[in-house]
């Protein structure tokens, strides 16, 4: 659900933009961002919570607050209004992120896990097809409120039925406390960093502001590593990292959002820009290859992961999708369905053979009794990897456009005005993140590889066992 909600908001952005009262380019993507800044900071926080109080209860929980938040989204009348009830919406999808990977990686013996989590995937993906489909047809027939609708008959459903069916197996931790100061320094630094790339490429402050913003983010970031690694029991327990997969499938998995995460983004305002001018139902087909390619090879990968280990197959992932972003650098002003859809087939195929192999590799290295504090903190770097490439790229985009029409673009306004240079400046700068992706995703492979060999921790079994 919550994977659906991220694709079925974004393809609906371009007419939210045009609508909502009081939205301003910074609003358009503050209402992307913060719901995923959100989401990323109180993640670990709430997969220590759920070791503690219980994986299914706060799964369970979390539906209920998704649902909650998209009932407020749908009645939101300006967009700092959206942005906060979006907000909501981001503490139910923490509690479901954190905490799915670690029920899956529970109920399933090491042999079956590559393949669980697969389909957990193919879950993932069919909520993110789904986005881009009915977005489309909802926003262009009955408008922007009624993707918020949508989420509220599942999310009753999807709460009744996880309270009702699914059974704790984890060993609950009492006793453990909550890293309040941790999580407060983490939210700040990130958000402060992010405030100020954004400010700057959208002009909304000048470059003393942008910098002490910055700045203080950098040195707040610094204090909370600091103070993580003195505490007993810490938002980010930092001594997982000593464990080499861990680590290695961890920072190869933060470089792929990073290369990944404003793809979809700037493709849907491609789509829906000045040259093509698709409505957002047309919009969403264009990019639905790269979900349903991502959705085949996802179990196909976990299947090969169990047997051959993920070092070799979540790196064939990461070289596919690099092969596919470098063919999309070289998209023009107008493009053609059948012209867009190799590449976003590669892109969408090597995230596919990625993502299984490499969560399993993760999830398989950590102890049981870490697996819900492990479990958000591989989401969380996910979460960030996304954000900063969503600020990154509108950063990109402000150095070559001129401002004035990179906000016709984002808001809606450019499509009466005559096409000039410009235009040719958007396409430019598409090609550069283009490229910027390709290295990111290179440079991912070599902690891929270096991963070393498989170590698993099985909780299926009578004593838990490190094989």
């Amino acid at each position: 659900m919550s994977s659906l909600d991220t694709n079925i908001v974004l393809i609906s952005l371009p007419t939210i933009a045009r609508e909502l009262p009081d939205t301003s380019l910074l609003d358009l993507l503050w209402i992307l961002m913060g719901y995923t800044l959100l989401t990323a900071a109180v993640l670990v926080n709430f997969g220590r919570l759920s070791d503690m109080f219980g994986r299914v209860r706060l799964y369970t929980f979390g539906f209920a607050v998704f649902t909650v938040g998209s009932a407020l989204c749908s009645l939101s009348q300006v967009g700092p209004e959206l942005i906060g009830f979006r907000l909501v919406q981001g503490v139910g999808a923490a509690f479901l992120f954190s905490n799915s990977g670690a029920i899956i990686t529970d109920a399933f013996p090491e042999n079956e896990r590559g393949m669980a989590l697969g389909i957990n995937q193919v879950a993932i993906v069919a909520g993110s097809v789904s986005g881009l489909v009915l977005g489309g047809i909802l926003t262009y027939s009955f408008g922007w409120r009624s993707i918020f609708y949508v989420n509220i008959p599942i999310g009753i459903i999807a709460t009744v039925w996880a309270h009702h069916n699914l059974r704790e197996r984890a060993v609950i931790k009492r006793g453990q406390r909550i890293d309040a100061i941790g999580n407060v320094t983490f939210a700040g630094s990130i958000s402060l960093i992010l405030a100020g790339i954004t400010f700057y490429a959208t002009g909304s402050a000048g470059v003393r502001t942008v910098l002490s913003m910055i700045v203080m983010g950098i040195a707040l970031f610094i204090f909370f590593v600091y103070y993580e690694m003195r505490i007993d029991h810490p938002m980010f327990d930092l001594k997982l990292f000593r464990i080499r997969l861990f680590a290695a499938g961890n920072l190869a998995i933060f470089m792929n959002a990073l290369a990944r995460g404003a793809v979809t983004f700037v493709l849907v305002f491609y789509l829906q820009g000045p040259t093509m001018r698709l409505n957002p139902f047309a919009a969403g087909l264009f990019l639905v290859p790269t979900s349903i390619s991502l959705s085949f090879f996802g179990p196909i990968s976990g299947w090969f992961s169990d047997k051959y280990g993920a070092r070799l197959i979540s790196t064939i992932g990461l070289v596919v999708s690099a092969i596919g972003f470098l063919m999309l650098a070289r998209i023009g002003q107008t493009t053609t369905f059948n012209e867009l859809v190799i590449p976003l087939v590669f892109v969408g195929s090597g995230m596919g053979i990625f993502a299984s192999p490499n969560r399993a590799s993760i999830m398989n290295s950590t102890p049981p009794p870490e697996r819900g504090i492990a479990s958000g903190m591989s989401s969380t770097l996910v979460n960030i990897g996304s954000i900063f490439s969503m600020g990154i790229a509108f950063y990109v985009m402000s150095l070559t456009v001129p401002m004035t029409n990179l906000a016709g673009i984002f808001l809606g306004t450019s499509h009466g005005t005559a096409i000039g240079p410009w235009v040719n400046d958007f396409i430019h700068s598409i090609h550069d993140l283009f490229l910027i992706s390709v290295a990111i995703l290179l440079i991912a492979i070599v902690p891929s590889v270096l991963r070393g060999r498989r170590q698993v921790w099985d909780v299926s079994q009578p004593n838990e066992t490190v094989k």
